[in-house]
């Protein structure tokens, strides 16, 4: 049963191309690749040397000769084309695309992605082989993608439809977050020490300026080590000196 969608590099151009197609699948977890007739033939050095860590896809990438043998074993296929070609087909983003391609491969049917060759994209005969379009919404006064940058901007969307992925996330570093007693310890420090200034005044305004402040600190992301640092900062500060020599 099929885990992926089969990334067809039709009639690529330029063996760096190849290998930074290999490249990007690889980045986001896909390694089945499949090329018809490369213009430089195969296997090909310099798609090797840009691959990097990818050599592995192009070492067990599919050769066809021509674009029907290259999805003939596939029953639903996507070409990637930037330009009206004249053709009634549904056209969708690579969002849509991979989200269906996704739905497809789970019912256990294969699906193939065209990207057509550097200079100008896939020839009419082979979108005519397409079950649907993927058009990258891109400027239209300049909509020339790379042959990469294509494969990339699929594979991610694929990695998005079938990886959880945390939208945000905090970097802790080897910190810990502090607790909720260590941040209002710091609020009391600092809503101590302030008062003594004269801080809070005129009088009728104190309550709500001391809850601005424990607002404040409530929203602040805080480790145990800022805590410390603002208790640090306050106590030297009130002593009235500058830093240590």
């Amino acid at each position: 049963m099929p885990d992926q969608p089969v990334f067809v590099l039709v009639r690529p151009q330029m063996g760096e191309n190849i290998g930074a197609a290999a490249r990007a699948m690889w980045n986001f977890g896909l390694d089945r690749m499949r090329m018809v007739d490369p213009r430089d033939g195969w296997p090909n050095p310099r798609a090797v040397a840009l691959a990097s860590g990818a050599g592995r896809l192009l070492d067990h990438a599919g050769i066809f000769e021509t674009t029907a043998a290259a999805i003939g074993d596939c029953d639903h296929v996507y070409a990637t084309t930037a330009r009206p070609r004249g053709l009634t087909k549904p056209v969708v983003t690579p969002e849509r695309a991979m989200e269906e391609a996704r739905g497809l491969i789970g019912q256990g049917r294969r699906v193939a992605v065209l990207f057509g060759p550097e200079r100008a994209g896939l020839e009419n005969d082979d979108i005519a082989r397409a079950n649907a379009i993927i058009s990258v919404p891109v400027n239209p006064e300049f909509f020339s993608l790379n042959l990469a940058q294509c494969v990339l901007l699929t594979a991610y969307e694929w990695r998005r439809q079938t990886t959880e992925i945390v939208a945000e996330r905090m970097e802790m570093a080897g910190a810990e977050p502090a607790t909720a007693l260590e941040v209002e310890k710091l609020a009391e420090h600092y809503e101590a020490r302030l008062d003594a200034a004269g801080f809070f005044f005129p009088e009728t305004k104190a309550p709500g300026m001391k809850l601005t402040l424990r607002n404040l600190w409530s929203r602040m992301p805080l480790t145990r080590a800022d805590v410390q640092v603002f208790h640090g900062m306050l106590r030297q500060l009130t002593r009235g000196r500058g830093p240590r020599p």
